[in-house]
């Protein structure tokens, strides 16, 4: 069998999902290492979602008055630069994978889409048939957990592939403060 190709000769198309988090590099480090066989025969694809921007800015008012905070919405020119500011950082990210995968000998493909990262991920699977998503996990807070989820379930529930979660030893992270 030739490598990169599943039992039926189909190509196995593998995605890592990234973010700006040293957990996600070590997760695109980790499938670069230990998945050579699977992504032989094509190129990884690697996935960065832009966050869509919040529109409003909350003003505080003195202590004591009626009105503690009223939300302003934000001109269209300055929703646009911060849209191109998340697009510019994405893309820095983006290259920044691809080199690490070409300095590994591993030819990469890169994917990027604004909005809710968690949608956008299940949603590239699906379009881009992807048979396994590697994604990182990456510590969040008791209550984020709990009402939220982390990226791993989610993508586990909703993507249409199998679902890597890869962990960083507790021996290679930094202290943190997670809220």
């Amino acid at each position: 069998m030739e490598k990169g190709r599943d039992a039926a000769g189909c190509v196995r198309k593998v995605m890592v999902a990234i973010d700006e988090s040293e957990y996600s590099y070590h997760a695109l480090i980790w499938a670069l290492d230990n998945l050579k066989e699977v992504i032989a025969g094509s190129p990884l694809v690697i996935f960065a979602a832009q966050p869509t921007p919040d529109c409003f800015h909350t003003y505080g008012a003195q202590f004591g008055s009626t009105r503690m905070s009223s939300p302003v919405p934000a001109t269209k020119s300055l929703i646009s630069k911060v849209l191109d500011q998340k697009r510019e950082f994405t893309l820095l990210l983006l290259e920044k994978a691809r080199t690490i995968c070409e300095n590994r000998g591993v030819k990469a493909e890169t994917i990027t889409e604004a909005g809710e990262p968690r949608e956008l991920i299940c949603n590239a699977v699906e379009d881009h048939k992807i048979k396994l998503l590697v994604v990182p996990n990456r510590p969040i807070g008791f209550l984020k957990r709990v009402f939220q989820g982390s990226l791993g379930d989610y993508c586990y529930k909703n993507a249409k592939c199998p679902v890597l979660v890869v962990k960083k030893p507790e021996s290679q992270r930094k202290e943190e403060n997670i809220i």
